[in-house]
């Protein structure tokens, strides 16, 4: 289990399309943060103007209240658009951040969500001198909306419960997807209550720029994650040519179809396939390219991690598949004209193999497996490392002595200059974190360090 190690090619130069695509992913990163840092200002200043005075505590209760519930509806509506998918947004962000901000503000949405109903019911308790229990109960019973607002309340926590780590690991990934999906309901319902009992909704401009906001989203929605993948079907035919086993447990699915030179796929990126088979065809998941796009045909390589990637063994040439995407910005324009270092743990190789293979300069790359049979296209690595002159690594935990410590020092023996290289990762959740923690421990910076999170 020697490494092979190759003399290293001078790297080409810096490459200006790579650093005019990095500086366009940061400027769109700041734009959409400055968007949603002045929608939420608008939506506090809606309190601002229609509130002429605050007095004592029930007011102020009331008030924070008030002030909670239209940051909370904000925040639906910002969830929605970072569930949509859009193109733009997710080819210049990045899945990994994308995915990190859908956390954050799924977080901020039931926080809100939740202070907003406890400040208010003890605000309308205090002005009515009752106990907060009875007022929520004649909260919901009587105002408008509120049994539809509280069926939202519950969803919205169940929705945090199954997005927790704990509850993640011990669910599908398919049944999580579908238990997430509850957010939309949730939002949905919640909708009404907003404009019925919200004071700042009655003047009719207010409550026309809600629907819009609203409206919009939704717009995204539907473009994106419903017209979207029937477009891509119907014009580009997509079918199962060939199933080869690679591994034990890891297959690679080759699908051809029409016209695939206009679907753009890069180096890196990833599709969400659906195989329209039974017990396939109701859940779409998400697979990186593992060869380079040809124009004629694309490939996965898929290790069986649960029912629907298992599944993936049996299906048979001439299946109909429909795919979302392509997704991702693990790709050439992250690296900005430096070399790159490529670190894949098990099936995470994937996209990197694809990367090693097109990457312009003297790439490296590490690939840590748990057994020999376990580093998936290694035959296809050292063809490229042969014809690249470049460097491939491997790492196997069994049988013993051909492991490579994920730590600093290893690292810099492999790669001297690993302080000053871009780096790819990919692999499972808790070895990403690990090794990025090794990358910042051995100089890398931050914002050199890219990884994509496929989990919404």
């Amino acid at each position: 289990m020697s490494a092979e190690v190759a003399r290293t090619v001078r790297p080409g130069g810096r490459l200006r399309a790579g650093r005019t695509a990095a500086r366009s992913a940061t400027v769109v990163v700041m734009a959409v943060q400055a968007a949603n840092w002045a929608g939420a200002t608008a939506v506090l200043a809606l309190w601002w103007v229609d509130t002429a005075s605050v007095v004592g505590p029930a007011g102020w209760l009331t008030g924070a209240g008030r002030i909670t519930g239209l940051l909370a509806g904000y925040a639906c509506a910002v969830l929605v658009v970072l569930m949509a998918r859009v193109p733009i947004l997710d080819r210049t962000v990045g899945t990994d951040r994308m995915a990190r901000w859908h956390a954050a503000v799924g977080r901020y949405t039931i926080g809100l969500t939740l202070a907003h109903a406890v400040l208010i019911i003890e605000g309308y308790a205090l002005i009515g001198r009752t106990d907060p229990v009875t007022e929520g109960v004649r909260v919901v019973l009587h105002y408008p909306d509120m049994l539809k607002a509280t069926a939202a309340l519950l969803l919205l926590l169940l929705t945090a419960v199954v997005s927790a780590r704990a509850a993640r690991r011990r669910l599908s990934h398919e049944t999580w997807f579908y238990l997430h999906l509850l957010t939309y309901a949730a939002i949905f319902l919640a909708f009404g209550h907003q404009l019925t009992n919200g004071a700042q909704f009655d003047r009719p401009a207010v409550r026309v720029g809600w629907y819009v906001l609203y409206a919009g989203a939704a717009a995204l929605v539907v473009r994106y994650r419903l017209l979207a993948p029937v477009l891509l079907a119907r014009r580009h035919r997509l079918r199962v040519s060939e199933v080869r086993r690679e591994a034990p447990d890891v297959v690679s699915v080759v699908v051809t179809g029409e016209r695939l030179d206009e679907l753009t796929v890069r180096p890196g990126q990833f599709l969400r396939w659906r195989f329209l088979v039974p017990g396939l065809w109701w859940t779409a998941s998400p697979y990186s390219v593992s060869a380079v796009p040809d124009g004629r045909s694309l490939r996965i390589t898929v290790k069986a991690l649960g029912g629907h990637s298992a599944a993936l063994a049996r299906v048979r040439p001439g299946t109909r598949v429909s795919a979302e995407g392509p997704y991702g910005a693990l790709t050439a324009d992250r690296a900005a004209g430096r070399p790159a270092l490529l670190l894949a743990a098990g099936v995470g190789i994937t996209p990197l193999r694809v990367l090693f293979e097109t990457l312009p300069g003297d790439p490296v790359l590490i690939h840590w497996a748990r057994r020999p049979e376990d580093l998936v296209l290694r035959h296809e690595i050292d063809a490229i490392a042969a014809r690249r002159n470049a460097r491939a690594y491997y790492s196997v935990s069994h049988p013993a002595g051909y492991r490579l410590p994920l730590d600093a020092a290893t690292v810099r023996s492999l790669v001297p200059d690993v302080a000053g290289r871009v780096c790819y990762l990919c692999g499972p959740p808790g070895w990403a974190a690990a090794a990025e923690a090794m990358l910042r421990e051995a100089g890398v910076p931050a914002r050199r360090i890219h990884q994509e999170s496929f989990t919404w």
